[in-house]
């Protein structure tokens, strides 16, 4: 039997809104995020997690030189004493800052496998080991000397630092990444020597932008190195605001073969992006033939990375191959910087350049005096010892015999020769060894070194002009360990300028070439079918539909289509679906009004001149690069008010042009008498009194005017047997001849492939 449950008395049950008890609640759980877990500490760049680690690590002595020890003591000391949050979490954070193609100056030293570049994850922390490295110490460095705050731990046993001495500007050399509740940040790493000549100039100049503090720092410092390519203007204004982001390349070069062969080695990749992944998104994308230009890739990495890509051709543009990888791998990343950081550690700020950076060198000064004043308290309590000593010393045989024959000595002494508490305990503790002359010179040397520093330090700190030239020369050391001339603090990242390419032919390059013939129904479905098909007999059509437009194509052309509103829309021919169902709408690939109709639809060539007209009558000529669309909305080319339609486009190909109505007219007449325009209702080709245009076509007078029939057969009249119908633009013209225009279309449109005139299959 279960225990029955007992209602509270009704004194202890208390009423609270939902919407105030969830705002409070949710507002403490964003709070404890955003201060302990998500944004570091701008002053140290620290979050509380990596900083409980480097100081757990300093209190089991792994020194930089010391011995490894076992990483699953420190996780074990660090979850115990500091961080209650789960070892899994403490050891990925401790793994991190100790992978150098993660950390640009890795925290900690490890020994073991702590993960690659691959994205392989790293051994247990059973396996593994660690210990602090030199960057790690500067860190550290004075933490025992009171020059920062200490709270308690989370059960009140021990304590802990709120914040690190960092002599190394951590923040920016290492970056951060995290995301709060409603905020995040997005730091990526600096080089460390740039990072201190703008803060010595910044010491010099406290007031200094962040722009002019740019010709120091000159942008980001991949561990893995690469290039980034945006323009100094776009990276000037992000470390202006605090906010944009990093166009990063990798880095490649060409090997020449022989026979003028070559192939592309890529020895740098972009920063936190895992080889295996790049490698397998280009498998993916080489075996669904979007990689036309690469005949193949593999990769050839050890130590370092080294990835080769053979190009299809000798004659491949190397350039253009690359910038069609760039546009569809991991090879060209964007890396976000948003500076959003704890400002003195409490208040979530948005910072620039400068006020980062001032940030930390007010933190090293606050330090520096800090330390300065805790020395001087060490500096006074040993000179009030030496003081007590040196009493002892110049009365040695009135102190022993005071020692020797008193019950309570300490007491006697302090009356006699007037000491401290402080001093009769020193004297009383000495050892007889120290009774010789020897040490007494040894006291007095001490306590004229001892004063001196302490004349030192209290100048140091009365004096702000001292406290900075002292930081300045502590950021001169650093910057000099960490120089562009060591290993470490070479620069890995370079800048370029992304080269120019033709959009175009980057989109061309992405495609294989190959022939399709390009299929739309009477309803507007289209499709495209594998190779130049002549025989459509066999297509397949939904119920109450038909073949409507058919020609021949390649997978790299532009479709345009002509629609009622007098909009011309363009398609690549590479997004079309395949034959072997009934196709897709075209509203897919085009925004066409649900009202509209396609009037025609054709291979994009270049270079040619269209006739274009309306339902009323009314047209002109259009350059064909002109109706080139670079939306789904297309582009206006006939205006046209409903209920006025577009109703014909035809390729001019003569002097002379032809329009029937469909009140069954016909009218031959210049075509230099029809301006060419880029946009426009356009001049009236002829007049109708009853009905409106039916279709256009233009013809050279040598050959006379052809035509085919609903059947599918050709007729043509010489320019003599169309004496009858010749006249002038806006003409009304004459009844059709016999046999002549049956269904008052010409059937020459731009692109027929063996179709009859309204493109309609024989």
């Amino acid at each position: 039997m279960g225990k029955r449950l007992i209602p509270p008395e009704p004194s202890d049950v208390q009423e609270i809104a939902l919407r105030e008890a969830l705002e409070e609640r949710y507002l403490a759980y964003a709070l404890s995020t955003i201060m302990h877990r998500a944004l570091p500490d701008a002053r140290d760049g620290l979050k509380p997690v990596h900083r409980r680690i480097l100081y757990g690590m300093r209190l089991l002595r792994l020194d930089p030189g010391a011995a490894f020890k076992k990483s699953a003591k420190i996780v074990g000391d660090v979850m115990g004493n500091f961080h209650p949050h789960g070892d899994q979490a403490i050891y990925d954070a401790l793994v991190r800052l100790a992978q150098d193609f993660a950390s640009r100056y890795p925290l900690i030293d490890g020994q073991g496998n702590f993960g690659n570049i691959d994205g392989d994850n790293p051994a247990a922390y059973r396996y593994t080991e660690a210990r602090m490295t030199e960057v790690a110490r500067l860190l550290l460095d004075g933490i025992d000397e009171n020059a920062v705050d200490f709270r308690p731990n989370y059960d009140g046993q021990s304590e802990e630092p709120v914040v690190l001495p960092a002599a190394f500007p951590n923040l920016l050399a290492n970056g951060s990444q995290g995301i709060a509740v409603g905020m995040a940040t997005a730091i990526p790493p600096h080089n460390a020597a740039e990072l201190c000549d703008a803060a010595l100039f910044l010491i010099d100049n406290p007031n200094a932008r962040a722009k002019t503090l740019l010709k120091y720092v000159h942008g980001p410092d991949f561990p893995t190195g690469g290039v980034i390519v945006d323009p100094p203007a776009a990276i000037a204004e992000a470390y202006a605001t605090g906010r944009g982001s990093f166009r990063v390349r990798a880095r490649w070069e060409v090997e020449e073969g022989g026979r003028g062969t070559y192939q592309i080695v890529v020895t740098e990749i972009p920063w936190l992006v895992q080889k295996t992944r790049l490698i397998e998104k280009m498998a993916e994308l080489f075996n669904a033939k979007k990689l036309p230009l690469v005949a193949e890739f593999r990769d050839e990495s050890a130590e370092d990375v080294r990835i080769v890509i053979e190009p299809r051709a000798r004659t491949v543009d190397a350039g253009l191959l690359m910038e069609s990888l760039f546009k569809l791998t991991e090879l060209e990343s964007r890396i976000p910087l948003n500076m959003n950081v704890l400002s003195k550690g409490k208040v979530p700020k948005v910072m620039d350049l400068a006020e980062v950076l001032r940030e930390w060198l007010d933190h090293r000064r606050d330090v520096l005096v800090r330390r300065s004043k805790h020395r001087l308290a060490q500096i006074d309590h040993r000179l009030e010892v030496l003081g007590g000593l040196l009493v002892a010393y110049l009365n040695l045989d009135k102190v022993i015999k005071i020692i020797r024959n008193e019950d309570e000595p300490k007491p006697v002494l302090m009356k006699t020769f007037k000491l401290t508490d402080v001093q009769a305990d020193a004297i009383l503790n000495m050892r007889l060894r120290n009774l010789r002359k020897l040490e007494e010179m040894e006291i007095k040397r001490e306590n004229k070194e001892l004063r001196e520093e302490k004349a030192e330090l209290e100048k140091l700190i009365r004096s702000e002009k001292e406290q900075w030239k002292t930081v300045a020369g502590q950021v001169r050391e650093v910057r000099d360990a960490f120089g562009k001339k060591t290993p470490l603090g070479k620069r890995r990242t370079e800048f370029a300028e992304a080269p120019e390419h033709d959009e175009a032919a980057i989109e061309e390059a992405m495609v294989v070439r190959e022939p399709i013939t390009v299929v739309v129904s009477e309803k507007g479905w289209i499709r495209a079918l594998r190779g130049h098909q002549a025989d459509l007999s066999g297509v397949a059509f939904k119920a109450d539909d038909g073949l409507k437009f058919a020609f021949p194509a390649e997978t790299t052309s532009k479709i345009l289509a002509f629609a009622t509103n007098g909009r011309f829309y363009t398609i690549d021919a590479s997004k079309l679906p395949g034959g072997r169902g009934h196709g897709e709408p075209v509203r897919l690939y085009a925004d066409i009004e649900q009202d509209g109709a396609l009037v025609s639809v054709f291979r994009y060539q270049g270079g040619r001149k269209f006739i274009v007209a309306s339902a009323s009558g009314r047209g002109f000529v259009v350059p064909e690069d002109e109706c080139l669309a670079n939306t789904r909305k297309g582009k206006q080319v006939l205006n046209v008010k409903p209920p006025d339609e577009a109703r014909a486009v035809a390729p001019v190909e003569g002097e002379l042009a032809a329009a029937v109505g469909e009140n069954r007219k016909l009218v031959i007449f210049p075509l230099d008498q029809v301006p060419e325009m880029v946009r426009g209702r356009g001049v009236r080709l002829q007049r109708h009194k009853d009905g409106g245009l039916s279709d256009v076509a233009t013809f050279k007078g040598a050959e006379g005017l052809t035509w085919i029939d609903s059947a599918g057969r050709s007729f043509t009249l010489s320019l003599k047997e169309l004496a009858a119908w010749r006249g002038n633009r806006s003409d009304a013209g004459r009844v059709r001849p016999d046999r002549f225009l049956t269904n008052n279309k010409f059937g020459r449109k731009p692109e027929s492939n063996g179709k009859n005139g309204n493109g309609e299959g024989k």
